[in-house]
């Protein structure tokens, strides 16, 4: 490379000496800012500016409260070490979006989100409201405390590099249209895991249901705006990934922005009603409770 060595001062044009690269990348780094305060596909916590938010801010929360806030782009991924007691909302902006999800203990990662042990333990196939995903541990590892959508899927999973590339002709990370699979393998990556750790996960904004047949009948969103809140009921690492589902009909791959948003809260307390909702339910709760007061962080 021509130029100066950096820290010399010396001035240069274009990017081809060190200060020439540097204002370059300077002046790069400004525009991308700008654009991210217009379109606020990020929204720093906890000084984010809440109308730029698509569902505000819940009752009772203020921006001082908050602990993330970002919109994951179409084909994007994102993820995050949660506290317990950590409300996570997750809100479809366009009714395009697809978040694929998959939860893990913090710091004990090797226990995970199990969606046939979610689906078996529960007799519920259909997420919603009150519905808990449940670890390989029997243990609650997040609740769904609230739900506009009803369009969710437990069962199919993401999609694949694979499966994308023989419906759309690509699906790498860098491409068109990206999977779902690889998505969930490079958020895993930032904590420490590996493709062996990525599990079939829950889909949310999605509607699949299944006929009496077995086949899996794709149902589309609930539209713009629908949301769900989940509550982390032991300290999790968090993924989503946002890409087309595997079973959408149209021809094209289609997926709109998600919204999250993240505040401080509390677990769920014998107290509250979901805690004996049904008695599957209460034994997680339970289980769980052992588990947190055993390690002191009950």
């Amino acid at each position: 490379m021509t130029g100066t060595a950096i820290g010399t001062g010396t001035t240069g044009t274009g990017t081809g000496t060190t200060a020439g690269a540097r204002a370059h990348a300077r002046e790069q780094e400004g525009s991308a800012a700008a654009a991210a305060v217009a379109e606020r596909p990020w929204l720093p916590a906890p000084a984010a500016p809440v109308d730029g938010l698509v569902g505000g801010l819940p009752d009772g929360v203020g921006p001082a409260d908050l602990v993330w806030a970002e919109r994951v782009a179409a084909g994007g991924y994102t993820h995050r070490e949660l506290a317990r007691g950590t409300h996570v909302r997750l809100t479809d902006v366009t009714g395009e979006a697809c978040a694929s999800v998959l939860l893990f203990s913090a710091g004990r990662t090797h226990e995970r989100l199990n969606v046939a042990d979610t689906v078996k333990v529960q007799w519920q196939v259909y997420p919603g409201a009150g519905y808990l995903l449940l670890s390989d541990q029997g243990r609650v590892l997040a609740s769904l405390v609230e739900d506009t959508s009803g369009r969710h899927d437990a069962v199919f999973g993401t999609s694949t590099a694979a499966r994308n590339a023989e419906r759309y002709g690509d699906g790498s990370l860098q491409g068109p249209s990206p999977a779902g699979r690889e998505l969930l393998v490079l958020a895993a990556a930032k904590h420490g895991l590996t493709r062996r750790d990525v599990a079939p996960c829950v889909s949310f904004f999605q509607g699949v249901r299944v006929d009496e047949a077995g086949a899996g009948v794709f149902e589309g969103s609930a539209g713009p705006g629908a949301s769900l809140v989940l509550r982390a009921e032991m300290p999790l690492v968090l993924l989503v990934a946002n890409t087309a589902h595997p079973l959408d009909p149209r021809p094209a791959w289609t997926c709109g922005p998600v919204e999250v948003t993240a505040w401080r809260g509390t677990p769920t307390t014998p107290d509250d009603p979901l805690w004996d909702a049904t008695p599957e339910g209460r034994r997680a709760f339970v289980n769980t409770a052992d588990h947190l007061t055993a390690r002191g962080t009950a």
